[in-house]
């Protein structure tokens, strides 16, 4: 699996995010955004669990204790980082700089320390589909910039990086689901008792245990599966732009699902990050057979 597949394979992955904010709005009432993170990251975690258990898949001989919990830690503070940064700022602000900020945080840490430059079109793309973002969610009728929520917003965006960059090194030497499943459990556990902090009654409900299901089994295990699995093949600060698919594919669904409106602006921005995230899968697959001779060497 290479080239066009693997980045298929992170772009599904993204698009699976972005149905996270859709479904969530079948949630009851009154229901709060990090408890829907947690109960995400829990079923995510246990059906991976299963999954990898059941394959026969999880060899912990000479597992890597660091790099995991690096990687652990990452995606546990991204749930509370980003839905606090969300509730503190908005939506429109809050969802730009986490969503925004990864890939030039992720190309920066590639870059500086991992000493690993991103590819000629990264630049470019990155350009593109950050202003294509900003653009797109200048939709939101109400604009609020919380300086504590930016911080919150930033620290997702370092979570996910680290995340990226983390579990591209792990995918090298273990197989994808493997990974997943060990990084999600331990997530799942480091944020267990936030399950005691906020109501959980929600989950109980039949629309709360679905959307649940849903977040847990396709928008995280399945999702994040296909994400480390393109890593194998896609560079951290690439995969990372192309995860902008993100946004674009929850514009889409609140247009034709939820029934919201794009503003001539917004598909501005659309276009822009359509064009980006194009732009990068042209520009990977020149690079593909340049940097396999290099690692070659």
């Amino acid at each position: 699996m290479k080239g066009k597949v693997a980045i298929v394979m992170v772009l599904v992955a993204a698009m699976l995010w972005g149905t996270t904010g859709t479904m969530q709005t079948l949630l009851p009432e009154g229901v709060h955004p990090v408890a829907v993170g947690t109960a995400r990251l829990a079923v995510g975690g246990i059906a991976l669990t299963i999954i990898v258990l059941f394959v026969g898949k999880l060899n912990l001989k000479s597992w890597p204790i660091k790099p995991t919990i690096l990687a652990a830690l990452s995606m546990a503070a991204y749930q509370p980082f980003f839905f606090t940064a969300v509730t503190m700022t908005g939506v429109a602000i809050g969802t730009v700089v986490a969503i925004g900020s990864a890939p030039i945080l992720s190309g920066l840490m590639e870059w500086l320390i991992w000493k690993r430059r991103p590819i000629r079109a990264w630049w470019l793309s990155t350009f593109l589909a950050i202003v294509g973002c900003l653009l797109l969610f200048l939709n939101q009728s109400s604009v609020y910039v919380d300086p504590l929520g930016l911080l919150l917003a930033l620290g997702a965006g370092l979570s996910f990086a680290i995340y990226t960059i983390v579990s591209k090194d792990l995918v090298k030497s273990y197989s994808s689901i493997s990974v997943v499943a060990v990084v999600f459990t331990l997530s799942a556990i480091l944020l267990s008792p936030l399950l005691f902090v906020y109501d959980m009654t929600w989950i109980t409900q039949l629309r709360g245990a679905a959307v649940s299901l849903h977040l847990g089994l396709i928008a995280t295990a399945l999702a994040y599966f296909m994400f480390a699995k393109g890593l194998v093949h896609v560079p951290s600060s690439t995969a990372v732009t192309l995860s902008l698919a993100e946004p674009l594919t929850a514009a889409f669904l609140g247009v034709f699902i939820v029934g919201e409106e794009l503003s001539f602006i917004s598909w501005i921005g659309v276009s822009m990050l359509l064009l980006g995230i194009g732009f990068l899968i042209k520009g990977t697959e020149k690079e593909t057979p340049r940097m396999s001779e290099i690692n070659q060497v």
